[in-house]
């Protein structure tokens, strides 16, 4: 699809999209949003892609809701942002392929939920993060946040709109790793290369597995596993790549 304020890179099998609005620190409009939604259906359906990245470059991730339009609506013309809105989330979120957040710099309120809604976090030491609804009395979104960070501490970024860096993000098992300024989006794109070489199908199936087993009681949730470790051990792929490994180990 034609994007303005979004840009897509497809390179051996990685899709990198970057946000590009950078006149507003990247903050999401509602044009912004229907280009998430639309992107990400379109990448999601792509054979030619295992791995996506999503990021704002290394100056800016996203500043969070475009205020400007926030202060135009009302509570009785509201409702078709709101489902814009969770309609880009949910386009991240369940996007067929893993998605990792490459946060360059500020990700606030919806820019949080953007990296929020990634399987993955990884940050520069510009990053910053927090869920600034509260401020601004809104509700902020605390699934699937608890199930990220525990619902203890997911209270306490919700309730208090702190801001917190990348160290402190990376402390409450938010955010990966963190990474230089300026080195960042060279380092998550080796590490969403070296994913992107893994089967797909296999990549996919463990994202819906980690999506899923929360919901299970643990006897269900072990023999999913179980059903799904034994539909790829022993296939062709598996035969290969084990075979790579045994002769690398010759070496």
């Amino acid at each position: 699809m034609d994007t303005q304020y979004l840009k897509l890179t497809v390179e051996d099998k990685l899709a990198t999209v970057t946000i590009h609005r950078p006149e507003k620190r990247n903050s999401i409009s509602p044009d912004v949003l229907v280009e998430i939604e639309g992107l990400f259906n379109e990448i999601s359906a792509r054979d030619d892609v295992s791995v996506v990245i999503l990021t704002g470059g290394e100056k800016y991730f996203c500043s969070g809701f475009d205020l400007n339009y926030i202060r135009t609506l009302e509570k009785s013309s509201n409702e078709d942002y709101i489902r814009l809105f969770h309609r880009a989330y949910r386009a991240i979120l369940f996007c067929s392929q893993p998605v990792i957040a490459a946060v360059g710099g500020p990700a606030i309120a919806g820019g949080f939920d953007l990296t929020m809604m990634c399987d993955i976090r990884y940050a520069s030491t510009r990053a910053k993060f927090g869920q600034r609804e509260i401020a601004l009395s809104l509700t902020p979104i605390m699934d699937p946040l608890w199930r990220i960070i525990g619902l203890g501490r997911a209270k306490e970024v919700a309730l208090t709109g702190r801001i917190y860096d990348g160290e402190e993000a990376e402390k409450m098992g938010y955010v990966s790793k963190v990474f230089p300024e300026g080195q960042m989006l060279e380092e998550v794109t080796k590490i969403a290369k070296t994913m992107a070489t893994y089967d797909k199908t296999c990549l996919k199936e463990t994202k819906m597995l980690s999506n899923t087993t929360l919901n299970m009681d643990i006897n269900t949730s072990m023999t999913q596993q179980e059903w799904l470790f034994r539909t790829y051990i022993g296939s062709e792929d598996n035969h290969k790549r084990v075979d790579a490994l045994l002769d690398s180990l010759k070496k």
